[in-house]
């Protein structure tokens, strides 16, 4: 049996319940019971009715309940385990892929300089896996916005962040008015910014970052929008990269925007560098 249809047997049977007895009380019980003796009656059935069907109903619900919570919990872990599988996929173990394939190069090297250069890239490769270790933990907390830090805050926040993980550059114009966005679209919103900065930080060799944001009018039909966008200076990204089978870091932030009804696109930047744009509506 169905939520809906425990929901609404519960409502009715108490109802058809009175209603059954009064009909049968005035049809053909009248001459032997009295009034007085029909209506002390009346409640006694709809006592024993609960006792015995509704409690059965209740319980039944119950366990709907729980059943539906259930694979809700196991749901969102199944959700949780593919997103950490895409960030280990896309980030950690690429790059100890790369560092096994250094340590055998650096195996073979016969040469001074060899070595040195193979030491080299080992350690940059090293310093490469450590900062995917520290995002994928920061996303495992989903970028909250903390309950004391205010959202711009939490921008700023992030931009230093990369500031002392890559020493890139990042400047911040935000104009978007404070109410377009509902705390859990912040929320969303933030990470997306998040990974962008990372597929800057990782592969567009970029010096500087730019990140805009500003608010556009609303229609009566719709609510105010916003148009956020991430701008590097680096070396850009062509179609084929973004399409590589096992990229997941723009699919990543497809399906977020997706979820909260928005649009991301990556671009090239107007002279060079690359684009990454989300456009959407605000809160309700």
């Amino acid at each position: 049996m169905s939520y809906k249809w425990l929901k609404w047997l519960i409502l009715w049977i108490p109802t058809v319940t009175i209603g059954l007895w009064e009909y049968l009380r005035h049809t053909f019980l009248l001459p032997v019971i009295s009034m007085d003796l029909g209506n002390l009656l009346a409640p006694v059935f709809v006592f024993l009715i609960t006792l015995t069907l509704l409690r059965a109903l209740f319980a039944k619900l119950e366990q709907t309940q729980e059943t539906l919570q259930r694979e809700r919990v196991v749901k969102a872990a199944f959700e949780e385990r593919e997103q950490l599988a895409r960030e280990l996929h896309d980030g950690i173990s690429q790059s100890l892929f790369m560092l096994s394939v250094k340590l055998d190069k650096l195996e073979r090297s016969q040469i001074d300089s060899d070595t040195k250069q193979t030491t080299e890239e080992i350690k940059r490769t090293v310093r490469h896996v450590y900062d995917d270790v520290r995002q994928s933990i920061a996303n495992l907390h989903d970028a909250p916005l903390p309950a004391d830090m205010s959202w711009m805050q939490s921008i700023h926040h992030l931009t230093m962040e990369m500031e002392q993980t890559s020493g890139i550059r990042t400047s911040v114009e935000w104009q978007v008015q404070e109410g377009v966005l509902s705390h859990k679209q912040k929320v969303e919103l933030l990470a997306i910014m998040r990974e962008a900065l990372m597929n800057a930080q990782k592969h567009a060799q970029a010096e500087q970052i730019m990140i805009r944001g500003k608010s556009e009018p609303g229609t009566e039909q719709s609510n105010s929008h916003f148009r956020c966008s991430i701008t590097d200076d680096g070396i850009g990204v062509s179609a084929d990269k973004l399409s590589v089978k096992g990229k997941y870091g723009v699919k990543m932030m497809q399906e977020r925007a997706e979820a909260m009804g928005w649009s991301v696109t990556v671009q090239p930047g107007n002279s060079r560098g690359t684009k990454v744009e989300i456009i959407g509506g605000g809160a309700a």
